[in-house]
């Protein structure tokens, strides 16, 4: 059942992701990506300065000069979007003008959304899936912005038939369906506990694909206030405990457990040489994507 202010969230989503990608994210996709496949176009006869590894040797042999092969750069990039949309996405804490949205689902709306844009605006296609511990929604590649508007309603409104969360199966969805290469996005909080899985599955897909990595992350995961003994329930599995989080020890064994979540994931990415960044919903977040992009792409250059 879609809420009251349906229209009025949605638009309120839409723009602020409008904004994000004219202002700082025009261009981005398309250095990050490792090369858009060259298409054979003709050959022509060699001059100084030419690329020698370009030189093809039939023609070169049949005609006895060295002509070199012109290719053709394919336009068309797919970016797909594998977006968390779990019951942890639900969770959010922060207040006032530092909020960069109500809650991880929403920031995760705002983020893909402005990535999408960007690629439509570059004559791309972009496609979605959602997913939980299984895949939610597939949404086929397209380069519209009405297109992206949709998205957006999936990101935001779209019920979920699962609570919990698996990297692998969208990752596998995905491989199974594309067979040439395409940007990805992955944004998740990566709440998966089956790590074995996901992290051969994020590996295999950055083989074939073109991953990006964007964790969620909201700042009670982090660091757990000092607020007493409380009731705390895993969103995900529903199990409910009690923590007394006057105890410095508790809160101290709360932060080293965030802190090597996101060792772990670091490690991850970097074994596999796919870009991540961390997203927080209590830290602006626009330029720090941008300088992002423009390092993976260096990085691939390099």
């Amino acid at each position: 059942m879609l809420p009251a202010d349906y229209l009025k969230r949605l638009r309120q989503v839409e723009v602020r992701a409008r904004v994000v990608s004219e202002q700082l994210m025009g261009g981005r996709l398309t250095s990050v990506f490792k090369g858009r496949g060259m298409d054979f176009a003709d050959v022509r006869e060699y001059v100084p300065g030419d690329d020698v590894r370009r030189i093809d040797w039939n023609v070169t042999a049949r005609l006895r000069k060295p002509y070199i092969k012109r290719h053709i750069e394919e336009r068309e990039l797919v970016v797909m979007l594998l977006v968390d949309v779990s019951a942890s996405g639900h969770f959010g804490t922060v207040d006032g003008p530092e909020a960069q949205a109500a809650t991880k689902r929403e920031l995760g709306a705002v983020l893909a959304g402005a990535l999408a844009f960007s690629a439509v605006r570059e004559g791309d296609r972009v496609g979605l899936i959602t997913f939980t511990d299984r895949v939610e929604r597939y949404v086929p590649p397209r380069k519209t912005r009405s297109h992206v508007t949709r998205l957006l309603h999936e990101l935001l409104f779209s019920e979920i038939k699962s609570r919990g969360t698996s990297l692998t199966a969208p990752l596998n969805f995905l491989n199974n369906l594309f067979h040439r290469p395409a940007l990805v996005f992955v944004i998740s909080d990566f709440h998966d506990a089956d790590e074995a899985k996901w992290t051969q599955a994020l590996k295999a897909t950055n083989q074939r694909h073109e991953v990006v990595a964007l964790r969620l992350l909201d700042p009670r995961e982090a660091q757990l206030p000092d607020v007493g003994v409380v009731l705390v329930q895993d969103a995900e599995t529903g199990e409910v405990r009690e923590m007394d989080t006057s105890d410095p020890q508790i809160r101290a064994a709360y932060a080293q457990a965030a802190e090597d979540r996101s060792t772990k994931l670091r490690a991850v990415c970097r074994a596999g040489g796919i870009p991540d960044l961390t997203v927080r919903l209590d830290e602006a977040w626009p330029q720090r994507v941008q300088r992002f992009l423009d390092a993976a792409a260096r990085r691939r250059v390099a």
